[in-house]
């Protein structure tokens, strides 16, 4: 009988690969004993073009064009079988500055996993030559230098995208079943002899899944140790996503659980460990402020704001424009750039690359992608603690506007109920806003100019504010259910009763003045109607008037004009002379000409007056 090891040599494998195809069951006879793997003499290697990774590889014809890599991180996969946009100058860009710790934050679907593996494949030691997966990208043409570091590091890779649970014992379950993979990835430290007893007694704990939390939490720094040990080079550390379950922690209510944990996790892998080479991670945020990075001062942060590495997470234009090329949909590049590009990291304009991958694999269809890939937290939480200011802001950006903001990288999700106008922060590091301007401050915040990047972006703010109306009952399922209806199948009198009942719903939830009534007014029309529509609105100070135009983007649809006005203390009677006085206003003042000169014939009008709680809608 031989073991994984023996065979590895034989079949030039690396030993991980002949334990994985074991466990897959591909090899007659191999039998586990213990830990260890026992395999028959005579069995012989699968002809499965199997790689280390656990991947199958697959050869692309030239008759078929390669498939968009929709949901794979597996570098080696997704650069031998998919469509894949070179970005392994990162690597050059990294090694010419060699930080020690790194941490890139990014929004979610923008490459991050995918990048992390490619580091792990370029530097891991592997019994394989892997340098096959570099030679004919654009890193290799670099020099001798660089291809010097490939293959030469043992590496940690762990990813967190996946942990998010509902509770704490749940996550720290997850994250005891990650580290036992990884630790399984390194069976050699097994049979080691440069380490100790009490080192293979941990790495056994950790293997079976019985180290306890505090043993779980020095799982890095032991591991970084016994590589360093075996190898006799300092180990590379890569934790993906790091901040998923510190974000899951926030929303279910085990934060100081989760963030213990991690201080302790982190601290032993990347504050003054000398059995590390590099470390990288990943994530949407910084979460300085948890001090889950004290004392940690060789990290260096490469955010949205920041021109370091700024083309290397999503796609550029010129990446886009050969993409659609390869495809023969060229003539879409206008259309998608409306719909997914935007985006500003650092100095460089970005595409959103999981939407520009769908919309092109589905046929140049465009549709909120990126919004199916994950929660809207930071929206949903934005609109829970929005005031009448940011209100009226998201009501401008909504329309294209652009708002002053003061952005913080610091800035943490628990903040957002201690600050509201942390909002812009989140926002941008989420993938929600832009800065087209910027100016960064003494304190090391930025004073921006902020807008929302792309029209995808702008469907996912109606998604959730629409999301959000039903929630509180600010609108029922069926008065929106009768304003899409009523729009698909151009009933005037159906969308005018629709209107006023929408109205009436409203002013019960929006009675804070008239402030919170006409933002919360303007938003819904925007969620419920703005891909009919054009929203404006002009707003006189003073007499509480405001008059809201939609303007159709078709002709087949009706003008809108409200007239809206307000006074306190009326009674019902009043009230209703107050609402057929702002409908006789919109005739008498002749807003409905702009739309006629542009030959909209067919207005419906609206006179809406409210009174505290109380509102009448009169239409004609």
């Amino acid at each position: 009988m031989k073991t994984c090891k023996q065979l590895a040599l034989e079949w030039k494998l690396s030993e991980r690969t002949v334990n994985d195809l074991c466990k897959k069951g591909k090899i007659d006879g191999a039998v586990k004993v213990g830990r260890m793997w026992q395999i028959p003499d005579d069995a012989k290697k699968p002809v499965d073009g199997r790689i280390s990774s656990g991947k199958y590889v697959k050869k692309a014809t030239n008759a078929e064009k390669k498939s968009l890599p929709i949901g794979i991180s597996d570098y080696v996969r997704a650069q031998s079988e998919y469509y894949y946009v070179d970005k392994t100058l990162l690597i050059k860009d990294f090694l010419d500055q060699k930080p020690l710790v790194s941490l890139f934050t990014r929004p979610r679907r923008f490459g991050k996993t995918l990048n992390m593996d490619m580091f792990r494949v370029f530097f891991e030691i592997a019994e394989e030559d892997t340098s096959k997966y570099f030679v004919d990208k654009a890193i290799w043409k670099c020099g001798k230098e660089y291809r010097s570091h490939q293959g030469k590091y043992p590496v940690i890779f762990l990813t967190f995208k996946d942990v998010k649970f509902d509770t704490w014992n749940a996550t720290i379950d997850k994250i005891r079943g990650l580290l036992q993979e990884e630790y399984g990835r390194h069976q050699e430290l097994a049979t080691s002899d440069k380490l100790s007893k009490y080192e293979k007694d941990y790495f056994e704990k950790i293997l079976n899944s019985t180290a306890n939390e505090v043993e779980l939490s020095s799982a890095l720094e032991k591991l970084s140790k016994m590589l360093a040990a075996h190898y006799g080079k300092a180990p590379i550390i890569i934790i993906d996503e790091y901040d998923t379950p510190i974000q899951e922690g926030y929303s279910k209510d085990f934060y100081e659980e989760i963030i213990g944990f991690m201080r302790n996790f982190f601290s032993g892998a990347f504050k003054d460990n000398k059995n590390l080479s590099y470390g990288f991670l990943t994530g949407i945020l910084r979460i300085a402020q948890e001090s889950i990075f004290s004392g940690l001062n060789n990290l260096t942060v490469n955010s949205v704001m920041d021109g370091e590495y700024d083309e290397y997470f999503g796609f550029t234009a010129d990446e886009v424009a050969q993409m659609l090329a390869y495809y023969g949909v060229s003539e879409k590049e206008d259309e998608l750039k409306e719909w997914y590009d935007g985006y500003l990291f650092g100095n460089k304009e970005i595409y959103n690359p999981w939407s520009v991958i769908n919309y092109i694999s589905k046929g140049c269809i465009p549709q909120a992608y990126w919004v199916n890939t994950g929660k809207n937290e930071i929206l949903e939480d934005v609109l829970k603690v929005a005031t009448d200011d940011i209100t009226e802001r998201l009501y401008s950006l909504l329309q294209g506007d652009r708002v002053i903001a003061k952005i913080d990288q610091n800035v943490v999700y628990r903040s957002l109920a201690e600050d509201p106008t942390n909002i812009y922060s989140l926002l941008l590091v989420a993938g929600y806003l832009k800065t087209p301007k910027k100016e960064l401050q003494a304190d090391g915040s930025y004073l921006c100019e902020v807008s929302i990047p792309n029209r995808e972006i702008a469907a996912v703010y109606k998604s959730e504010i629409l999301s959000h109306l039903l929630q509180i009952g600010a609108i029922t399922r069926t008065t929106a259910n009768k304003i899409a209806e009523s729009l698909y199948g151009n009933d005037y009198k159906k969308l005018q009763k629709a209107i006023a009942e929408y109205m009436d719903k409203s002013i019960s939830f929006y009675d804070a003045g008239v402030e919170a009534f006409y933002h919360g007014l303007v938003l819904g029309l925007i969620a419920l109607m703005d891909n009919q529509y054009k929203i404006k609105s002009n707003r006189e100070s003073g007499d509480g008037r405001y008059d809201i135009s939609l303007i159709p983007r078709e002709e087949r649809y009706p003008g809108i004009i409200m007239e809206l006005k307000w006074k306190k203390g009326l009674s019902e009677d009043k009230l209703a002379g107050l609402a057929e006085d702002a409908l006789a206003q919109i005739d008498e003042m002749n807003y409905g000409a702009e739309m006629k000169e542009d030959g909209i014939d067919d207005i419906l009008k609206f006179g809406i007056a409210f009174s505290g709680k109380k509102v009448s809608v009169k239409t004609k």
